[in-house]
């Protein structure tokens, strides 16, 4: 689980590094089936119709220019939340920033 919260807290660093007010969350929402936590950032965001691919293994919506990065971190975060009995999704608009939320 430590690499899971690493990781969406190292891409919503990643993805705010441009903003001249960057703001990160980490935080849970109570729900009746039991706790959502979310990371949330105002970054980069992206654009939801390519959200199915989003968990892909080398899959980038952005440029290597712009942001660095493998193109592994989400899938390896979806492969140990599955490991956990958890899902993962997420919701965001371009330039605007986006939230990623799991359960366990």
């Amino acid at each position: 689980m430590r690499l899971v919260v690493q990781n969406l807290l190292g891409n919503a660093w990643k993805y705010t590094a441009r903003e001249s007010q960057a703001v990160i969350e980490f935080g849970v929402k109570n729900k009746d089936e039991g706790p959502v936590y979310f990371v949330r950032d105002n970054g980069a965001g992206f654009d939801m119709k390519y959200s199915g691919k989003l968990f892909g293994v080398f899959q980038r919506f952005h440029r290597e220019s712009e942001f660095e990065g493998t193109g592994i971190g989400l899938a390896t975060v979806q492969r140990i939340i599955a490991r956990h009995e958890g899902q993962i999704w997420a919701e965001a608009v371009l330039d605007q920033g986006a939230t990623f939320y799991f359960t366990l």
